[in-house]
């Protein structure tokens, strides 16, 4: 039979402090972050620079894998791997130094095989709980899809699902070439 330590807030952020690797917090467990595959960067890379400009313009901060985000109803504190915020980012303090984002408006995740079914579930109704947040992005590393699921209501989510046969992805009032995604992206 396995056993679990739990460990506080305080005692994550002294860990995290000391680690050579992210951590994410889950309700009192501590989990270590795995490296990613190169179409898992690449992904990620490309949409930082698709959207980038189109966020500047409209006033919008984005942010890469290394910024921690609070999820409060769930108890976490998760790495996504890209986080938009186009208000002013609100932040709670950490002891440690690193401090974890309150209120990001979109969330981007590049799905793996060993990540997807989490990604889709319990990663995405923890991220429902946020009260900022307008959209959620998975996209595909086996395939040319992207899924944008945008908030209607605080019940009611839309997604719409691009593929290779759409030209372009609507994320917030950004239009990003589907080519440029998954631009040098060797599928896996």
């Amino acid at each position: 039979m396995q056993t679990t330590t739990l460990v506080t807030h305080e005692e994550y952020f002294d860990l995290l402090a000391k680690s050579e690797v992210k951590l994410e917090y889950h309700g009192g467990e501590v989990v270590a972050m795995a490296g990613a595959q190169p179409a898992h960067n690449m992904l990620a890379a490309n949409f930082l620079l698709s959207l980038g400009y189109c966020l500047k313009k409209l006033g919008c901060y984005i942010f890469t894998s290394d910024q921690l985000i609070r999820v409060n109803k769930c108890d976490k504190y998760i790495f996504p791997d890209l986080v938009i915020v186009c208000e002013k980012p609100v932040y709670e303090k950490s002891p440690g130094g690193l401090d974890a984002l309150l209120n990001p408006e979109i969330i981007i995740e590049v799905l793996s095989d060993s990540t997807e079914r989490y990604d889709r579930t319990e990663k995405f109704d923890c991220y429902k709980t946020i009260p900022s947040l307008r959209e959620y992005v998975m996209v595909s590393s086996r395939k040319q899809k992207v899924e944008v699921v945008k908030k209607l209501s605080e019940v009611e989510w839309l997604s719409h699902t691009y593929t290779k046969n759409d030209e372009n992805v609507l994320i917030r009032d950004c239009m990003v070439m589907m080519s440029d995604i998954y631009d040098m992206v060797d599928l896996i």
